[in-house]
């Protein structure tokens, strides 16, 4: 699979407005969505051992799949599929369970999460945002999308694809990506952006209170969220701390797609943690009902 060089949403005359997604059979029958959009849900995934369960953050994403309306698709942006040209979008019948990950406990690399894909949610995906997204039917369900999903929807009956990450397109038209991707939500599709908000692997200790530094910026972030301050969410470097933050940016970069996609709905936290110093496991939902807490 080779994806174009020349990805940019803006230049497609196939836009969000001119799509239509009411011809889609699958959209209509897969799921039971609701008469309003669906949430969006980024979500902060951690360690892979969280798959196993038990932890207060699995915990609580078991919670977040009973208080969703039942999705027709998922769309899974994850930090562990990060490509340096184009874009891609997972097409296969029965996407492969990654592990993407090593040193674990053995059985973490016997779990498998097989939810079936769907060719016509990634065409779709390519109809909202770009012709030029590569179908991609080689890669499958990292651990940032399964370590999640087997959780929210343990039976594993929903179908599931993930859109790749570009490290080399500009933030702010990730963050169009996120609005182009929006009306899928009114056919019943979650989007899930999974990374962390704070992801300093190489300042990780099991041990350490969280850092000053790590505390300061998850509040900015979820500052900018509450505020709806989304040009200081993409331009996030210009925090002096953003380094310490993200070393490396692909664990950020999710929750632009997220955020692109809940437009003007409110944001709502769950799992405000973090984890071994240096790693913010907080999730945020936009456009649940103010009646659902998480």
């Amino acid at each position: 699979m080779t994806p174009r060089h020349d990805f940019d949403p803006d230049n497609e005359s196939k836009n969000a407005e001119d799509s239509d997604l009411r011809g889609s059979g699958e959209m209509k029958t897969a799921g039971t969505p609701s008469h309003t959009a669906m949430p969006v849900v980024f979500i902060g995934h951690g360690s892979p051992e969280n798959a196993l369960g038990n932890s207060p953050f699995s915990i609580t994403w078991e919670h977040l799949g009973e208080v969703l309306p039942r999705p027709a698709l998922i769309l899974s942006i994850s930090a562990h599929w990060v490509i340096q040209e184009g874009m891609a979008v997972t097409a296969a019948s029965h996407p492969r369970t990654i592990h993407d990950f090593y040193g674990f406990p053995p059985e973490l690399y016997r779990i498998k999460y097989p939810a079936p894909g769907s060719l016509e949610g990634a065409k779709l995906v390519q109809k909202l945002v770009s012709n030029s997204i590569a179908l991609d039917y080689e890669w499958g369900l990292d651990h940032g999308t399964w370590s999640v999903l087997r959780h929210m929807y343990p039976a594993a009956d929903i179908p599931v694809i993930q859109l790749s990450l570009n490290y080399n397109l500009p933030l702010p038209l990730l963050f169009r990506t996120g609005e182009r991707l929006r009306p899928l939500r009114e056919q019943g599709v979650l989007i899930l952006g999974s990374g962390n908000l704070v992801h300093n692997l190489m300042l990780l200790d099991m041990h350490a209170e969280p850092y000053p530094w790590a505390v300061e910026f998850d509040a900015i972030v979820k500052n900018n969220l509450v505020t709806g301050d989304y040009e200081s969410l993409i331009d996030y470097t210009r925090y002096h701390i953003s380094s310490l933050a993200h070393p490396t940016s692909e664990h950020y970069l999710p929750l632009l797609c997220a955020a692109g996609a809940a437009g003007d709905d409110r944001p709502q936290f769950f799992n405000e943690t973090i984890f071994g110093g240096s790693v913010s496991m907080r999730g945020v939902i936009f456009g649940l009902d103010d009646t659902d807490k998480i």
